[in-house]
C-alpha cells in the first residue's frame, strides 16, 4: 500500500502538481510543514548625503570598504532600469516610502560609491522631487535611517 501511494505521489509531483495538507491526508499521510526561512541579505552601510538640485535631487552613497561600494555598484548595475524607492525607517518600522517615480533616474559610479540624480523637466514633478528630498533629509536628521531599494531589493543604508 505505501508503494503504491509513494507511486501516486511521484506520478503527481512529476506532473507539476504540488499536493497540499489535504490531499496528503486523503491519501493517509501525515506532512509535517517546515519553519518558514526568512530571506536575508547583507546590505552595504554607508554615508548617505541628499541635496537638491536645479531639477530635482542628488543622492551621494559614499563607504570606505571596497567590498561594501563593490557590493553597492554591483547591485545598482544590475537592477538598473526599474523603479528606486528610499524607505525611512525609525526602530525597525517603516516610517515613509518615497517611491521615485516621478522622474530620470541617473547613476553615476565613483571610487568610493555613486551619485545618483532624480530629475525632472515638468516643474510640478522637479517640485515633488524636491519635497521629498526636504522631507528624507529631515527624518535622517531626526534619527531614521534610510534604505534605498531598487525593484524592491535593498541596494544600501545608512
Amino acid at each position: 500500500m505505501e508503494k503504491m501511494m509513494g507511486k501516486k505521489m511521484n506520478m503527481m509531483m512529476g506532473k507539476g502538481m504540488m499536493m497540499n495538507n489535504n490531499m496528503m491526508n486523503m491519501m493517509g499521510m501525515d506532512m509535517a510543514m517546515p519553519m518558514t526561512q526568512m530571506n536575508s541579505m547583507m546590505i552595504p552601510r554607508v554615508v548617505m548625503k541628499m541635496e537638491k538640485c536645479e531639477n530635482g535631487m542628488k543622492v551621494m552613497c559614499m563607504t570606505k570598504d571596497e567590498t561594501a561600494a563593490a557590493m553597492m555598484q554591483n547591485l545598482c548595475s544590475m537592477l538598473s532600469g526599474g523603479m528606486t524607492s528610499m524607505s525611512m525607517m525609525m526602530n525597525g518600522m517603516k516610517m515613509m516610502d518615497c517611491n521615485m517615480m516621478m522622474g530620470m533616474c541617473k547613476f553615476e559610479m565613483g571610487m568610493d560609491g555613486m551619485t545618483m540624480m532624480w530629475t525632472s523637466g515638468d516643474e510640478m514633478m522637479r517640485k515633488m522631487i524636491q519635497n521629498c528630498c526636504d522631507c528624507m533629509m529631515s527624518m535622517m536628521e531626526c534619527g531614521c535611517t534610510c534604505v534605498m531599494c531598487m525593484n524592491n531589493t535593498p541596494v544600501c543604508c545608512c
